[in-house]
């Protein structure tokens, strides 16, 4: 079994999409498959958890306009 991943990304930090962000329908107000945010957009870490099944670090972001969505390390990038 392999531990834990550990986090590349801290809370606060600034960050930008490195992808399109899809909708993986948990946003039930957003068109299933429709893009939730475009490659490139900034936001900022607001929290850092562990996805259980995984092991892998998500980062909550809030993108602002009220929009906050959970990223893998491979769907950001370091400002």
């Amino acid at each position: 079994m392999i531990g834990p991943v550990l986090p590349k990304y801290r809370s606060g930090q600034r960050i930008k999409t490195a992808m399109d962000l899809i909708n993986d329908e948990s946003f039930p107000n957003a068109p299933p498959d429709g893009i939730l945010i475009g490659a490139g957009r900034t936001g900022e870490i607001i929290r850092v958890a562990m996805h259980t099944d995984e092991n892998v670090p998500i980062y909550i972001v809030d993108f602002g306009e009220q929009l906050i969505i959970g990223c893998f390390e491979d769907e950001i990038k370091a400002l």
